[in-house]
């Protein structure tokens, strides 16, 4: 039995099929942290698929060579900087008053009319750099006010906002998904923000404008009176400081987005060895991107608008202390994907999906949504399926456009279908005062749209670059 598990291409493929149902059956049946099943599945999977223990884990005297430091390691060492300098930035944006700044001159652009489309915009913007639950927080009670002042229903208002935070969320850096994708994978983030755009527009443009304009005249949901008193809390709250220019904002915002892309073209277009290449090379490092843009943030948005030293730590300490979370997820898949590489268990199951005659791109999307229905985490679809998905690609030679493309599908693939097993399905209904049925009519199909359309380009862009 042993002998046909670890040799045999059936043995293989049950023992790839068995690990995924028992990752989901710990996670959904037991309760258990999504990292420490992802430990425990990929150390069993390793041990049955005949690992040895010096490989798996190392020596006493020395561990830095084993499976499971590497596993770790390698994927945490690409995006832990990343993901904390990105929490950084959205945090100080969002204490500086810059949602707001940026809320009032769209609603001013776009008029009373189009005040959906306006917020929608908001959630756009602000999702590059804040994360989806803290960009609610922070926007929700202006969607309340424009709700109220219109008379119309709230979900018209909520679900643009809510699409252009996920849409952000699920396929931009310096969010956790996307970045940990990219670095399972091998792709530069500069092909991950260029992709990401192309995918994100379009399937926010369907999602959070047309359905949601849709779904938004059908569904009459008013502005909870407790809402709007909190709104209003919130502003009598407010510290009396100027806010920030919109330019600094929208530079702020912008600045590593386009230090990381000049870093990626500057490495195709410029001579390697040249002053402009060894420039454009170290200033376009996600990292080193991040930290001028989190230090001029701190300077520009903080301590020269009269934040204290001591305000500026305590916002960072405890925006940082989410993403302890977020990172032991990421780590854990890394291993467990590592595994399945080291086992044989990843290239027979991609040689055998790649037989069903569907391209990895697709297969990549199926899988992702399969994971993200099951259990409802993004952040666990996203790892779990590149873990998957990485042996097939070693071997077929895509380029960083292509590699982009598919972790495009497998992002697309992990927003579908939010439903009761999601955090943020109850975080939606709880703050904009809908039921679980009002819930699943509009947040869940709107999900669902961004997933398949995400896809959709996606799929339709890997036939051309």
């Amino acid at each position: 039995m042993i002998d046909w598990l670890q040799h045999s291409t059936p043995g293989l493929l049950t023992l790839a099929v068995v690990s995924i149902a028992v990752l989901l059956l710990l996670i959904i049946k037991f309760k258990v942290e999504p990292f420490i099943a992802l430990i425990v599945v990929a150390l069993l999977v390793a041990l049955l698929a005949g690992v040895p223990v010096e490989t798996l884990v190392g020596s006493a005297q020395k561990a830095s060579d084993s499976l499971l430091e590497k596993g770790f390691g390698s994927i945490l060492g690409h995006i832990a900087a990343i993901i904390g300098l990105g929490t950084l930035l959205g945090a100080i944006l969002e204490a500086s008053g810059g949602a707001q700044v940026l809320m009032d001159k769209l609603m001013n652009s776009f008029g009373e009319k189009k005040a959906p489309v306006a917020i929608g915009l908001a959630g756009l913007i602000f999702g590059v750099p804040v994360f989806f639950d803290i960009g609610i927080f922070v926007l929700a009670p202006l969607v309340y006010v424009a709700a109220k002042r219109s008379g119309k229903s709230i979900v018209l208002f909520a679900m643009p906002l809510l699409a252009g935070l996920s849409v952000m969320h699920a396929f931009m850096p310096p969010h956790p998904g996307p970045v940990a994708a990219a670095g399972l994978l091998g792709v530069s983030l500069g092909w991950i923000i260029i992709m990401g755009l192309a995918v994100a527009i379009p399937s926010w443009f369907v999602g959070g404008i047309l359905y949601s304009y849709w779904i938004g005249n059908r569904l009459i949901v008013p502005v909870p009176e407790e809402m709007l008193a909190a709104a209003e809390a919130a502003r009598r709250d407010d510290d009396g400081r100027e806010p920030p220019s919109l330019g600094l904002v929208l530079s702020i915002i912008g600045l590593p987005l386009v230090l990381i892309l000049a870093g990626t073209f500057g490495s195709i277009l410029l001579a390697k060895g040249s002053s402009l290449y060894s420039v454009a090379t170290f200033f376009g490092t996600p990292a080193v991107a991040l930290t001028i843009s989190v230090l001029l943030a701190f300077w520009l948005l903080g301590f020269r608008r009269g934040m204290t030293r001591e305000k500026v730590a305590e916002l960072s300490a405890a925006s940082l202390k989410p993403v302890a979370m977020i990172l032991l997820v990421v780590g854990a898949g890394g291993f467990f994907g590592a595994v399945l590489a080291a086992t044989g268990i990843g290239k027979t199951l991609a040689t055998e999906l790649s037989g069903i005659g569907l391209p990895v791109i697709a297969l990549a999307y199926v899988i992702s949504c399969v994971i993200r229905i099951a259990q409802g985490s993004a952040t666990v679809a996203i790892v779990t399926t590149a873990g998957i998905v990485a042996p097939t690609l070693a071997d077929l030679n895509y380029s960083q456009p292509q590699l982009a493309l598919v972790v495009m599908a497998i992002a697309s693939g992990s927003i579908i279908a939010s439903h009761v097993n999601d955090g943020g399905f109850w975080i939606v209904s709880r703050y904009f005062g809908l039921s679980v049925k009002e819930t699943l009519q509009s947040w869940t199909i709107v999900e669902t749209i961004l997933s398949v359309v995400g896809f959709v380009v996606a799929a339709l862009l890997s036939l051309v670059v």
